[in-house]
C-alpha cells in the first residue's frame, strides 16, 4: 500500500509525462491561423509573413484562413469556439481585441475566451489619397475636404482602427466627410486607387507598397514620430492635426483552455520566427516594429490596449457606446 503523499507524486509525475507527451506530439498535423480581414491586407500580410517561417520551425504547413466580416468579430468567435488543441489560432488585432469589445455586443470575451501566444508586430497607419486626387500634404486634404462636404473615406471595416482614425480626423479638422467601410484593408485601397473614396487610414504594411509604386500618395503617418520605413512623411501632429496617435497592431491567440505545453511550443515557434532576419526584415520594410515577449507580456499589453480605447473609442462629442454606435452605424 502507498501514502497518500506518495500517490500525489504519482499523480503530478502522469501529469508531468502527459503535458511533456503533449508537447512532444504537438503538432502532428497543420496548424491553422485564422484572419478576420480579407486577403491583401496588413493583417493577411503579417499572417503569411510569420506562417511561412513558422511552417520551417513547427515541421509542420501553417497555413493562413480568411474569415473576413464584423471587424475581425466573426473569425474571433470561430476561434474562441474552436477545440483548445492549439491547431486553430487566432492572428488578433487592435480592432478585435481593443476596440470592439466597446463597440458590439461581443459573444466571446477579449481576454477569457483566449490564450495568448505572442505579440507579433506593431505598426502605424498611413494617410492615403489616390494619385489622381490633386492632393499632395495633409492640409490641402483638409481644404479639399471643406470645399467638398460630403468627401468620402474608405477603411478595412465598421470599428476598425482605419475607422476610427478617419472618425478623429473628421472631428479634429472639423470637416463632413464619410466613411464608407469595406471587408478588409485590400478592397479598401483598391476603392481608393479607383478614386471611388477620397483618403483613407491604410495600415502601414499594406499602403507602404502602393504608396511607393505611385498607386496611391502617402500623406502623414499616425505615429507619435516618423516611421523608418518612410521618413519623408511627417506625422499627423507635425502636419497640423493636433493630438493625433494611432498605433495598430497583431498577435496571436490560441482558444482558452489550450494545454500549456502547447502553447509553449507556438509561442517558441512564433517568437524565433519574429526574431528571424528574413521576417524581421519584411517587418520593418513594411514599417512594423516586431512583437516582444511572450504570452504574458501580450495578455498585459493587451489589458492595457483594452482599457485605454475604452477612453478613445467614445469620442468627446458622444456620451455613451449606443451614441457612437449610432453615429458609426454599428447599430
Amino acid at each position: 500500500m502507498i501514502s497518500w503523499k506518495q500517490k500525489g507524486i504519482l499523480v503530478c509525475l502522469g501529469l508531468w509525462a502527459a503535458g511533456s507527451a503533449t508537447a512532444q506530439a504537438f503538432p502532428n498535423k497543420p496548424v491553422r491561423i485564422v484572419v478576420g480581414f480579407a486577403a491583401g491586407g496588413s493583417t493577411d500580410k503579417l499572417a503569411r509573413v510569420l506562417a511561412q517561417r513558422m511552417t520551417e520551425l513547427l515541421g509542420q504547413s501553417v497555413i493562413v484562413d480568411n474569415r473576413p466580416g464584423a471587424a475581425g468579430n466573426l473569425a474571433a468567435e470561430m476561434v474562441a469556439a474552436a477545440p483548445p488543441d492549439g491547431y486553430t489560432v487566432f492572428m488578433a488585432t487592435l480592432s478585435s481585441q481593443a476596440i470592439n469589445p466597446h463597440l458590439y455586443k461581443l459573444k466571446f470575451d477579449p481576454i477569457k475566451s483566449f490564450e495568448p501566444i505572442a505579440l507579433v508586430a506593431k505598426y502605424p497607419l498611413l494617410l492615403v489619397v489616390p494619385p489622381q486626387l490633386r492632393v499632395n500634404s495633409v492640409p490641402e486634404l483638409i481644404a479639399h475636404a471643406k470645399a467638398n462636404p460630403g468627401t468620402f473615406y474608405a477603411s478595412s471595416g465598421n470599428g476598425s482602427p482605419a475607422h476610427l482614425a478617419g472618425e478623429i480626423f473628421k472631428s479634429a479638422t472639423g470637416t463632413d466627410v464619410q466613411h464608407i467601410p469595406y471587408k478588409g484593408g485590400g478592397p479598401a485601397m483598391v476603392a481608393l486607387m479607383s478614386n471611388e473614396a477620397q483618403f483613407g487610414f491604410e495600415t502601414m504594411p499594406s499602403a507602404i507598397g502602393h504608396a511607393r509604386g505611385g498607386k496611391l500618395k502617402g500623406l502623414a503617418v499616425t505615429s507619435d514620430r516618423r516611421s523608418t520605413a518612410a521618413p519623408e512623411l511627417p506625422t499627423m501632429q507635425e502636419a497640423g492635426v493636433k493630438d493625433f496617435s494611432v498605433t495598430s497592431w497583431a498577435g496571436l491567440l490560441a482558444p482558452a483552455g489550450t494545454p500549456k505545453p502547447v502553447l509553449e511550443r507556438l509561442t517558441q515557434a512564433a517568437q524565433n520566427a519574429i526574431g528571424s532576419p528574413t521576417v524581421n526584415a519584411a517587418l520593418a520594410s513594411d514599417g512594423a516594429e516586431p512583437g516582444t515577449g511572450g504570452g504574458a507580456e501580450f495578455k498585459r499589453f493587451m489589458d492595457d490596449e483594452l482599457q485605454a480605447w475604452a477612453m478613445a473609442v467614445v469620442l468627446p462629442s458622444m456620451s455613451s457606446r449606443k451614441a457612437a454606435c449610432r453615429a458609426w452605424r454599428l447599430e
